[in-house]
C-alpha cells in the first residue's frame, strides 16, 4: 500500500480525504482544523481515562446483550446480519483496542487541541473513532468500515459526551490528587526531618523583614510541615466528592428504563478498572449541569500553590548571600547563575516552585471563570475547566517531587551564620518586658542606640535575667 494512499469519509457537512492509515476520523480531522490554537492536544490523562469508560462500557454491554433474560430491542439485542459481527465479537475487538491505547501503542492517533467548542464533544469523538477504527484493524477490517463497527453507534453506545467527558475528568483527576497527597506526605516527611536536625540552631526570628525574637531554624521547618499536612488532608478528602459520577445519565442527566441497567453494570465495571470507589450521582443532571466540584479542587490546589510558594521564598531569603545576604542556610548549587558573574549560584529551584504556584493560581481563576459560564443543562466550557485543572494537578505534581528531592533534603543550616545574626541584633530584650516592662525596656534600647552589647549590660544592671 502507498504511504500516501487515502480513504474517504462523509458526513453531512460533505468529503473529505483522511490517510488510510489514520486512526482518527473525519470528526477528528475537522476538529483538529477548527481548533488549531497552539497545538496543545488534550490532556493525555483524561483521554486514557474516557479510553477506560468506553471499555467499561463495551464489557458492560456485552454482559447485558448475552443475557437470555435481556430484552433484545433494536438497541442492544444480539446477533448480526450482513456478515457484520456479532455483538460479542464487536464488543470484545474494542476492549482489545482499548488496552492498546492504554499501552501506549497509539499517542500520535489523538489530534485534537485540547481548548475546543462543543463541551468536549470533539475529544470523545477522536477517542471513538480511534477505537473504532483500531478494533476494525484487530479484526483485519480496514480504517473507515464504519458499516462493521461504528464509533457512534458502538462505540459511544448509550452514552453521551456530557457524562462521558466529566466522568472521565473526575477518573483523571483522582489518579493525580491521590499522587499529589502522596507527594506532600513525602514533602511533609522532609520539612519534619529538618525540623529535628534543626532543632538546635538558634537564629533570628522576623517578622516584616524587620528583627523579631529569638527562635530555632528547626521550627520554622515544623510550620512548613504543618503547612503541607493540611495540604495533604484537604487534597485526600476531597476525593469523596469527585467519585460522583453522571455516567449513564446521557446528555442532560436523565438515564431512561433502556440505559437503568446498563448505568450500574457500567459502573461496576469501571470501579474495578480504576481501582476507585465510583458511585452514581443520586441527581445525574447536577453533575451535568454543575462544575463546582472542579472549583473546590481547583481552591485546594492553589492553597498548596501558596504554602509552596510562601516556603519557597522563604527558603530564597534566608539562602541570600553568600556574602551580602542572610546566609542562614545554604541551597545546593544546581547550575551555574549567570553569564556574566562567575561563581554565582542562584536558588532555581524554589524560584521554579514560585512560578508553579502562580501558574496555578492562574489556572483557578480560569476554572472558576469557566465554571460560573455554565448554561442551563451543560456547561460549554468543561474543555478549559478540564486543560487547566490537569495541567496544575500535574505541575504540582512534579513540582513538589523536585521541591523536595533538590531542595529541603539538599539544603544545609549555616550554624555559625545564625549565630553570628543572632547575637548581632537585641532580640533578646523582649524576654526582659515582663520583669520590667514595655516602656522601660524600649527606653533602655533607646539610650543605648539600639547596640546589643551595651544594652545586654544595661539590662543586667537593672537587675538580671527574666528567666520566665
Amino acid at each position: 500500500m502507498r504511504a500516501d494512499a487515502v480513504r474517504k469519509e462523509r458526513d453531512e457537512l460533505g468529503e473529505r480525504d483522511l490517510p488510510d492509515e489514520a486512526l482518527y476520523g473525519l470528526q477528528s480531522l475537522r476538529a483538529e482544523e477548527n481548533f488549531s490554537l497552539d497545538n496543545r492536544k488534550t490532556n493525555r490523562r483524561l483521554i486514557y481515562a474516557i479510553v477506560k469508560i468506553k471499555k467499561a462500557a463495551a464489557l458492560s454491554y456485552r454482559k447485558i446483550a448475552a443475557d437470555p433474560k435481556h430484552d433484545n430491542d433494536s438497541e442492544s439485542g444480539p446477533g448480526s446480519s450482513g456478515g457484520k459481527p456479532d455483538k460479542a465479537e464487536i464488543c470484545g475487538a474494542i476492549v482489545a483496542a482499548c488496552d492498546k491505547i492504554l499501552a501506549g501503542e497509539t499517542e500520535d492517533a489523538f489530534i485534537v487541541d485540547a481548548l475546543q467548542g462543543g463541551a468536549g464533544t470533539s475529544t470523545n469523538m477522536n477517542v471513538n473513532e480511534v477505537i473504532a477504527n483500531l478494533a476494525l484493524k484487530i479484526l483485519g477490517k480496514p480504517a473507515g468500515s464504519y458499516d462493521i463497527i461504528h464509533p457512534l453507534d458502538d462505540v459511544n453506545r448509550l452514552q453521551s459526551t456530557n457524562d462521558v467527558y466529566p466522568t472521565g475528568l473526575r477518573i483523571a483527576a483522582i489518579e493525580l490528587l491521590r499522587e499529589l497527597s502522596e507527594g506532600c506526605a513525602k514533602l511533609q516527611e522532609a520539612l519534619q526531618k529538618r525540623e529535628n536536625e534543626f532543632e538546635d540552631v538558634k537564629k533570628l526570628g522576623r517578622t516584616e523583614l524587620q528583627d523579631a525574637v529569638p527562635i530555632s531554624l528547626g521550627a520554622e521547618f515544623g510550620a512548613y510541615a504543618q503547612a503541607i499536612g493540611r495540604d495533604r488532608w484537604r487534597l485526600y478528602k476531597v476525593e469523596e466528592r469527585l467519585r460522583q459520577v453522571n455516567l449513564g445519565g446521557a446528555a442532560v442527566g436523565f438515564s431512561n428504563k433502556q440505559t437503568t441497567r446498563w448505568r450500574f453494570e457500567v459502573l461496576e465495571e469501571l470501579r474495578s478498572l480504576t481501582g476507585m470507589g465510583l458511585a452514581a450521582a443520586e441527581y445525574p443532571m447536577d453533575l451535568t449541569q454543575n462544575n463546582d466540584v472542579f472549583v473546590e479542587v481547583s481552591g485546594l490546589l492553589k492553597s498548596l500553590g501558596v504554602n509552596l510558594t510562601k516556603i519557597a521564598n522563604d527558603l530564597r531569603l534566608m539562602s541570600s548571600g553568600p556574602h551580602g545576604g542572610l546566609g542562614e542556610i545554604k541551597l545546593a548549587p544546581m547550575q551555574k547563575g549567570s553569564t556574566i558573574m562567575p561563581g554565582k549560584v542562584n536558588p532555581v529551584i524554589p524560584e521554579m516552585i514560585i512560578q508553579v504556584g502562580i501558574r496555578v493560581a492562574a489556572n483557578d481563576f480560569a476554572i472558576t471563570a469557566a465554571a460560573a459560564r455554565g448554561e442551563l443543562e451543560l456547561n460549554a466550557f468543561s474543555p478549559l475547566i478540564a486543560d487547566a485543572l490537569l495541567e496544575s494537578l500535574s505541575l504540582l505534581n512534579r513540582g513538589v517531587y523536585l521541591f523536595r528531592t533538590k531542595c529541603v533534603e539538599t539544603l544545609t543550616a549555616n550554624r555559625e551564620r545564625c549565630a553570628e545574626l543572632l547575637a548581632a541584633s537585641y532580640a533578646f530584650a523582649a524576654s526582659h518586658i515582663g520583669r520590667l516592662g514595655y516602656d522601660r525596656v524600649a527606653g533602655i534600647v533607646a539610650e543605648n542606640q539600639g547596640d546589643p552589647e551595651r544594652i545586654r549590660r544595661a539590662l543586667e544592671d537593672e537587675g538580671g535575667t527574666d528567666n520566665r
